[in-house]
């Protein structure tokens, strides 16, 4: 289990934010190998146009050990936390990820305000 928030329980929370047709399609555009771009995804999964705390409600969920950052390893299953029959990323896609938005470098992504 990768931690104490449940498939279905966080399927649910995360639709109250985006819309179900919207995380389809962004999966869609990510199902092969090394296609991830994290820009892309957010964007078409629709998270580029809600405001910072429905952003926060997003990232809570994805906070699987409730540390209040989301780790590489953590941003390996990112897909899986949208549906949980999606790929797990590969790890230059993790990295590339990682590298996009860890900001400060200390290897984890917090939200403004953690």
């Amino acid at each position: 289990m990768m931690g104490s928030v449940s498939i279905n329980s966080f399927k649910m929370s995360i639709t109250d934010v985006l819309s179900a047709a919207d995380i389809a399609a962004a999966l869609r555009e990510c199902q092969a190998p090394d296609t991830f771009n994290y820009k892309k995804f957010f964007k078409t999964c629709g998270l580029t146009k809600k405001s910072p705390n429905e952003v926060k409600q997003v990232f809570g969920v994805m906070d699987n050990d409730e540390s209040g950052y989301v780790e590489e390893d953590e941003l390996k299953y990112i897909l899986q936390r949208f549906d949980p029959s999606a790929r797990v990323l590969t790890s230059s896609e993790a990295k590339d990820f990682m590298a996009g938005v860890d900001h400060d470098g200390d290897g984890k992504i917090g939200v403004e305000g953690k």
